[in-house]
């Protein structure tokens, strides 16, 4: 099929523009869920369609604008392909009893009192030794969250203070791509990005852990249903072989994710050591077995709680949330391509009067980023390019962006349930972002004190003592 070539008369937004359009997107997707419970994939949809008409109107063809939709998936596609695995691992880990065992064992080992402070640290420690969240919220994550409802904990505090470990710790790996990444847009290297990342992150994790704490002992006078729990366990022990060995197939992702083994092959191998285990312990079929990497596990133990935390997994239950993922990645796209974004940024920018507000302006950038097109990464990205050369120009070290931009663009994602973090811990935990969101401290606290610290001059790293620098010092005009 032939195809035009691409025009050159395209037109730049105008502010006006560009305010109008994003607020259009914007008030589409929070006026349909918030006020109308509408599915977020019509209301994508809708927004795609939104900024497909301000293309046209700044002069983009229809072949254009169709490009502009697969640049803003072809990147984020082995992201994609990560929902399928997570999907495919939970469902074999199910079925060979790793994570039966866990909730089993876990039971013994956590009180509720100090369930939440517990899972804070747990969290935090498995994603700075994977450098994924992904992967801590739906394996350790997944388990914690099923112990946890076992012992009457509200599922959507367990579900933010899982988000929280995950998202400390995936920031301040080292083995994480988004610590890199971010680094690497700023022009700094990642060891004094975490440095700098240390004046804001460990603050807000004190913070949090006493919080967790604090909520926590709420329930520390709370009785156990002792015989709640040996029904569970009865159920769990009845159904599955309970033995360490079943632990296998996870303590191999880890360490694989320790030795800087990528995600989605220690993933593939977590999964293919989960089916002898399934056959020789749990005398699973090679045939239902794969069909429980498609399709999930049904189980009838008799024990509603139990069939709830075992029922689930395989392919087919992450395709809602793949489906978003493209629908949201497709708008990120097209608002990359029309640029009103970055012309929205620039106009604040020339305003700023101090550098102290610099990072308070990143940091909203990178969530509105988040939040407009639908990925960490491309916000990551985008908040860099436009502030790479404003910092040094200005007498903030590279590392201050870097940290911003982390600050933001990582650990909002999973709060706006249109972007591929939201739905892929939507899809892992079950629980959806707008419900969980209140309770993961560290995800919005993060940014919060990333703002009003520099404020007061703290945590701002500049290159030397003077604070009267002024952004874009203006020549005058007559």
């Amino acid at each position: 099929m032939k195809t035009t070539p691409p025009r050159k008369n395209h037109r730049t937004p105008s502010a006006l523009f560009s305010l109008i359009t994003l607020a259009c997107i914007i008030g589409t997707l929070i006026a349909g869920i918030l006020v109308f419970g509408l599915d977020e994939h019509v209301l994508l949809v809708c927004c795609v369609a939104i900024i497909g008409v301000a293309c046209v109107i700044l002069g983009y063809s229809w072949d254009e604008i169709l490009d502009g939709m697969v640049k803003g998936t072809i990147k984020a596609m082995p992201a994609l392909f990560f929902f399928f695995l997570i999907g495919m691992a939970i469902g074999a880990w199910v079925q060979c009893g790793t994570l039966p065992a866990l909730i089993y064992y876990g039971l013994d080992i956590l009180s509720p009192g100090w369930f939440l402070p517990a899972t804070l640290i747990i969290t935090s420690l498995t994603s700075i030794s994977t450098g994924s969240s992904w992967t801590t919220a739906g394996t350790v994550g997944v388990v914690l969250l099923g112990i946890g409802t076992t012992m009457g904990l509200p599922q959507p505090l367990i579900a933010g203070c899982i988000l929280s470990g995950a998202y400390f710790g995936d920031k301040m790996s080292p083995l994480s791509d988004t610590t890199n990444l971010a680094p690497a847009i700023a022009g700094t290297d990642v060891f004094k990005h975490i440095g700098a990342m240390m004046y804001t992150a460990v603050p807000v994790y004190l913070i949090c852990l006493v919080i967790y704490s604090i909520i926590g002992f709420q329930y520390t006078n709370v009785e156990l249903d002792i015989e709640g729990i040996a029904e569970i366990q009865a159920a769990i022990s009845g159904t599955f072989t309970v033995s360490p060995i079943v632990l296998i197939p996870l303590i191999v992702v880890l360490i694989l994710s320790i030795c800087k083994f990528p995600a989605i092959p220690s993933l593939l191998i977590g999964i293919i050591v989960s089916y002898p285990i399934a056959a020789i312990y749990q005398g699973a079929h090679i045939s239902s077995f794969f069909d429980v990497l498609n399709n999930g596990n049904v189980y009838s133990t008799g024990v509603e709680i139990v069939d709830e935390l075992l029922n689930r997994g395989g392919m087919q239950e992450m395709m809602w949330t793949f489906s978003l993922g493209i629908l949201a990645l497709i708008l990120g796209g097209l608002i990359t391509m029309s640029g009103i974004l970055k012309v929205l940024i620039g106009k604040i920018i020339t305003r700023l009067p101090s550098r102290r507000l610099l990072p308070a302006c990143t940091i909203f950038t990178g969530v509105a980023g988040c939040a407009c097109l639908g990925e960490q990464y491309m916000s990551i990205v985008l908040t860099g390019e436009l502030y790479k050369d404003v910092y040094p120009e200005n007498g903030l070290k590279r590392q201050m962006l870097s940290r911003c931009v982390e600050e933001s663009a990582t650990v909002t994602a999973p709060l706006f349930p249109w972007t591929t973090c939201g739905a892929f811990m939507y899809a892992s935990l079950g629980i959806s972002p707008f419900v969980f969101a209140p309770y993961a401290f560290v995800n919005w606290l993060t940014p919060l004190v990333g703002i009003l610290l520099p404020l007061t001059g703290l945590t701002l790293l500049t290159e030397n003592a003077d604070e009267q620098v002024h952004l874009f010092k203006r020549k005058k005009t007559t």
